[in-house]
């Protein structure tokens, strides 16, 4: 069987966090949403579907997956949003001979494509885009499942995703690096320490309240907490001192320090310093400044407004945090109020309250924006990649001249000049 996994049109909701990526190649848990679909129906072969211009790039790190193509022979299709549980697996498992739609709610979670109709609809893939008048015709079914809508919806699902992913990511020895004599783990049944990986004197591991998961090659630094449920990437390092709560979900080759709360950060990014992050997301190649701090939480303990493309959107949620996109930096003390959006390629510094919604490239501070030079922002990004033993490829770096040629009538309506 053959799965093909797709992108809606929700995905302009996840916006920044999606301008350098797939929405599927998000983190929610310990796992981004496409390994959760894998592992769910593992030994299939694979297709992506993706808005055109991520797909250059993408076959740079998917070499042998096929692009915005769907083969001759039946298969499924299923949403990039969905939270891929066991039920989906069984779903997916499923023998069928007629086309079938599944749907939870509003949100198109997965279709059985038989033959025929997978060549029909393959032919009218539009640049990765399914032609959704042609579902229509087929039969529907409606089924339990979760579909990610906005950016906190992966914070809020965090800790039980980090709870189920650990079900079907780890089995064999649970503690396999060093602890070292003065570090503390409780309930060590549920905690996971990859290879390579040490907990140095004074740290403190806490899985009473649900797993902690740490990656192979990761640094667990003197006097720090973890507290589970929880996932450290590897190659990650967590500073001295930092103390990281419920729902954390770390990527790979991240530096974190201070207090992180319910909050997922991308792989290569750096928070090393003291300062509040909670109920963030945080994209890739992010650094945050010495003391920065975000607010979660409204005064008035009322749910919190989020400012989205243009609209204003009611998260439905008490606590909301940071979003901010990929390759945005943030100055010492610089503070964020409950549920800003950040773009990617910022650099915002400063005292006082920045706005709310940061359009891409704005540099500067809460009295005025301006626009970032492209070629600065690009070398600036070389530099930063080339630390970490990462070479900006052609693809990425036209990927940044598209995102900054797509954002300018953003800055225009934003005042940034």
């Amino acid at each position: 069987m053959h799965v093909a996994i797709f992108e809606d049109d929700l995905i302009a909701h996840f916006s920044p966090l999606v301008q350098f990526r797939p929405v599927y190649a998000l983190r929610c848990g310990a796992q981004t949403l496409l390994e959760k679909i894998l592992r769910q129906c593992p030994n299939v072969s694979y297709s992506l579907l993706m808005r055109p211009h991520l797909a250059t790039l993408v076959r740079e790190f998917h070499p042998q997956v096929a692009i915005n193509l769907l083969p001759e022979s039946a298969c499924w299709l299923v949403n990039g949003r969905v939270l891929a549980s066991p039920d989906l697996g069984k779903l997916l498992r499923k023998r069928h001979v007629q086309s079938h739609v599944y749907r939870s709610g509003s949100d198109l979670v997965a279709v059985f494509l038989s033959s025929s109709d997978a060549t029909r609809l393959g032919s009218r893939l539009n640049d990765g885009r399914i032609d959704h008048s042609l579902l229509d015709e087929f039969a529907s079914s409606e089924i339990d499942a979760d579909c990610v809508r906005y950016p906190w919806d992966c914070i809020s699902h965090s800790g039980e995703q980090i709870v189920r992913d650990v079900q079907t990511m780890k089995s064999g020895r649970r503690i396999q690096g060093k602890i070292h004599y003065g570090a503390h783990v409780l309930n060590r049944k549920h905690i996971f320490i990859g290879k390579g990986s040490v907990l140095k004197p004074g740290a403190v591991v806490d899985a009473e309240h649900g797993p902690v998961v740490i990656g192979d090659n990761v640094t667990i630094m003197p006097h720090s907490y973890i507290e589970g449920p929880a996932y450290i990437g590897d190659h990650s390092t967590v500073k001295a001192g930092a103390r990281l709560t419920h729902g954390t979900s770390i990527g790979v080759h991240c530096k974190v320090g201070g207090e992180v709360e319910a909050s997922i950060i991308q792989s290569y990014s750096n928070k090393q310093h003291d300062g509040f992050l909670g109920h963030s997301m945080v994209g890739s190649w992010v650094n945050i400044g010495a003391d920065t701090n975000t607010s979660d939480l409204k005064n008035t303990y009322g749910t919190v407004r989020v400012e989205l493309n243009g609209n204003i959107v009611d998260s439905q949620e008490l606590f909301v945090g940071l979003t901010i996109g990929d390759h945005s930096k943030t100055g010492i003390n610089v503070m964020f109020d409950a549920g800003t959006i950040v773009g990617v390629c910022c650099n915002i510094y400063g005292a006082g309250l920045p706005p709310r919604a940061i359009p891409a490239f704005s540099w500067g501070s809460s009295s005025k924006l301006e626009e970032y030079d492209l070629e600065k922002c690009i070398a600036t990004a070389k530099l930063v990649m080339a630390r970490r033993g990462v070479t900006m490829t052609n693809a990425y770096e036209q990927l940044i001249r598209n995102a900054f040629a797509g954002t300018t009538e953003d800055r225009r309506r934003s005042g940034v000049r």
